[in-house]
C-alpha cells in the first residue's frame, strides 16, 4: 500500500468501479515520480508509454497501480471531467516541504497543454465540484498557481494566525485545526 492511500480515501473517497482509465495517460506524462523504483520529471512522458497506453501494464512499478487521479475517486466530476476528454489532471498532492499549511496536503487542478477547459467551462464545473471540503484546492492554468478554496478572507485568517471576525470564526477554525500540523 502507498504512505498515502489512508489519506486519500479519506478525503476523496474510494475508487469509483464504475470509472476507468481506459485510453487516459494524462498522468504518465504531466506528473513527477519519484520513488525507490521508478522516477520521471513532470511535464516528460513516461520511457514506458507507447501509443497503446503504458507499455508494461502488467508490471508497472507500484506506485502506477495505486495512483488514481480525483476523477476517477469523485463521484460529483461529470464523466466529461476524466483528464484526457476535459484537458483537465485533478489530483490530490502532498508536499512535504509546503510554503504553508493550505499546500501541505491539498487537491489540484492543472490545465493541460492545448486544453480549453477554462473557455468551455469545464474547468469551472470541476472546481465547483471539488471546492466544497474541508480540502485547500489549488488551480495552476501552465503560468501561475492560485489558491482557490478557501476562499482569500478565510485563507487570510487561516494562514496569518489573526482572529477571525464572528462571522469567519468557526471555518478558520475548522481549517486551522485541519491543516496547522503543515504550517
Amino acid at each position: 500500500m502507498q504512505p498515502h492511500t489512508d489519506v486519500e480515501t479519506a478525503l476523496l473517497g474510494p475508487i469509483l468501479p464504475d470509472r476507468a482509465c481506459g485510453d487516459c495517460t494524462a498522468c504518465c506524462t504531466e506528473l513527477t515520480v519519484t520513488t525507490p523504483e521508478f522516477a520521471k520529471p513532470a511535464g516528460t512522458p513516461c520511457i514506458h508509454l507507447s501509443n497503446k497506453g503504458c507499455g508494461i501494464h502488467a508490471v508497472r512499478p507500484r506506485i502506477c497501480r495505486t495512483w488514481f487521479c480525483v476523477w476517477r475517486r469523485v463521484a460529483s466530476l461529470p464523466d466529461g471531467a476524466r483528464p484526457d476528454r476535459s484537458g483537465l489532471l485533478v489530483s490530490l498532492n502532498f508536499v512535504k516541504e509546503p510554503q504553508n499549511c493550505l499546500e501541505g496536503v491539498s487537491i489540484n487542478v492543472r490545465v493541460l497543454a492545448g486544453s480549453d477547459a477554462i473557455a468551455n467551462g469545464m474547468a469551472a464545473a470541476v472546481l465547483d465540484s471539488v471546492c466544497d471540503q474541508l480540502v485547500p484546492v489549488w488551480f495552476s492554468d501552465g503560468s501561475r498557481k492560485m489558491l482557490m478554496h478557501p476562499d482569500t478572507d478565510v485563507a487570510r485568517f487561516v494562514l496569518s494566525g489573526e482572529a477571525a471576525p464572528a462571522q469567519l470564526q468557526d471555518e478558520v477554525a475548522a481549517w486551522r485545526e485541519r491543516y496547522g500540523m503543515f504550517g
